[in-house]
């Protein structure tokens, strides 16, 4: 009868261990999860595309970049809206207007479209560099990757070379090879005091891409631009 008292004095010590580990396993668990449904949260909130100025200082300094001409208060940063699926399309599907359409996000159909204003609000003339940064890249979605920028009315489209020759395709300028990332870099020179730009950025997957191949499916890809002041001595 001790025995069996002994027994099940060491079954219940034995369960109560075993119930404490338990616990401790399970809030550790969910503390894992809480952690990665963060980081998941974060990367899906900064969206496919945005655009920010490089430092604090320049906001001082009379560059404003900003979404709409209703309200001109500069912005530090500027996010698109995000398109969940992207299908690969041929540039005749977007609009010839589509820097006209809208201000902000104007995504259409498998395309990201977002058009924001560079603003001199100071009383200096200044260059202003923009430079497009390639982050996230899944299945190599970028070898098939278009990107429009349009400035006032003159637009340019950059793609990455081809791989097996070297050279842009067709109608492109080719996407710099940058170890940061940098695949496009212009500069506007001369922006007057008062003076503004208009910029609109689209991007889309060119199904007349000879790299638009079945291997890209699932692919993913993220991509962010940066303004940069330049200063110009007029004396």
């Amino acid at each position: 009868m001790a025995k069996d008292v002994i027994v099940t004095a060491s079954k219940i010590k034995w369960w109560q261990s075993f119930g404490k580990r338990l616990k401790l396993s399970v809030l550790l668990l969910l503390m894992i999860l809480f952690v990665i449904y963060i980081v998941l949260e974060f990367r899906i909130n900064n969206g496919s595309f945005y655009v920010s100025i490089r430092d604090n200082e320049q906001l001082e300094s009379g560059m404003a970049i900003y979404e709409s001409q209703k309200d001109p208060t500069p912005k530090r940063r500027l996010k698109a809206e995000n398109l969940q699926f992207m299908d690969n399309i041929s540039i005749d599907w977007i609009p010839k207007n589509i820097d006209e359409e809208a201000e902000g996000s104007h995504n259409g159909d498998n395309y990201i479209a977002y058009t924001f204003y560079v603003e001199n609000q100071s009383d200096t003339v200044f260059n202003y560099w923009y430079e497009m940064y390639s982050d996230d890249v899944v299945r190599d979605v970028d070898e098939a990757i278009r990107v429009m920028i349009i400035v006032n009315d003159e637009r340019k489209i950059y793609a990455k070379v081809n791989h097996l020759d070297g050279k842009p395709e067709k109608d492109t300028e080719g996407f710099l090879q940058e170890k940061d990332g940098t695949v496009i870099r212009e500069v506007r020179k001369n922006l007057a005091p008062g003076e503004f730009d208009k910029v609109t950025v689209v991007i889309w997957i060119e199904g007349d891409d000879p790299d638009c191949i079945d291997a890209l499916i699932g692919g993913q890809i993220k991509m962010h631009m940066k303004v940069t002041e330049e200063h110009v001595n007029t004396r």
